[in-house]
């Protein structure tokens, strides 16, 4: 959304895909300059095998500072999936993340609330079905764990659902296992204690997540 992106770049954060005008006369269609390499659901899709561990830890960081940004400037945007962060750069090895699409965003600052959710994989069916900072945070451990190991929670593809009965299988089954308590292995993952902060409510805030990212050893 260009309101909400124009406001939070005005702060000078770099972790924010920038716009270089609107591909029509609604601002719902925007040219997104940093767009070089797509998304990073698609760039995990087609380049995941040779993804090195130095790039999925800047991308971890960069996940983090981006929405640590967001909160402190009072924007919810509800909607965190691999989808929805860009890839950019000239050089593979040093590629960066920018958080991208706040169509569906809530900031009372900015009179918004879409009232959107986030879909199954990055949202807790146990929280209530309002946008919230808490929702973003599980969100972003989904977005981290899928970084890390470049497919969804509970999922072992990073293509497209080939049907919709996969989807909703899918769906069903992650959901049930958020819902339960139930999370995936974490174990020997960089920042995997980060990720199960913020699925299991460890993490209340964003800018405590940074702090711990801040003590990552790498």
């Amino acid at each position: 959304m260009l309101t909400v992106t124009s406001a939070l770049r005005s702060k000078f954060f770099e972790g924010l895909a920038r716009i270089r005008g609107s591909l029509g006369p609604h601002p719902s269609g925007l040219l997104l300059v940093e767009a070089s390499h797509g998304n990073l659901q698609c760039y995990l899709h087609e380049h995941n095998a040779s993804i090195p561990s130095c790039l999925r830890q800047k991308w971890f960081i960069q996940a983090v500072k981006s929405i640590a940004f967001i909160h402190s400037r009072g924007v919810i945007h509800s909607d965190l999936r691999p989808e929805n962060f860009l890839v950019h750069g000239t050089a593979p090895i040093s590629f960066d993340l920018w958080l991208c699409d706040f169509g569906g965003s809530t900031c009372e600052e900015l009179a918004l609330s879409a009232k959107k959710l986030p879909d199954s994989g990055f949202f807790n069916p146990k929280l209530p079905w309002e946008p919230t900072f808490t929702v973003d945070i599980f969100s972003l451990g989904s977005v981290l764990y899928a970084i890390v190991k470049g497919h969804w929670p509970f999922r072992t593809g990073t293509g497209p659902f080939t049907s919709i009965e996969e989807m909703d299988e899918c769906e069903a089954s992650v959901d049930a296992c958020f819902a339960s308590g139930k999370f995936p292995s974490v174990e020997g993952l960089f920042g995997g204690d980060i990720i199960l902060g913020c699925w299991d409510g460890t993490f209340s805030k964003a800018s405590e997540i940074m702090a711990a990212v801040n003590k990552l050893e790498f």
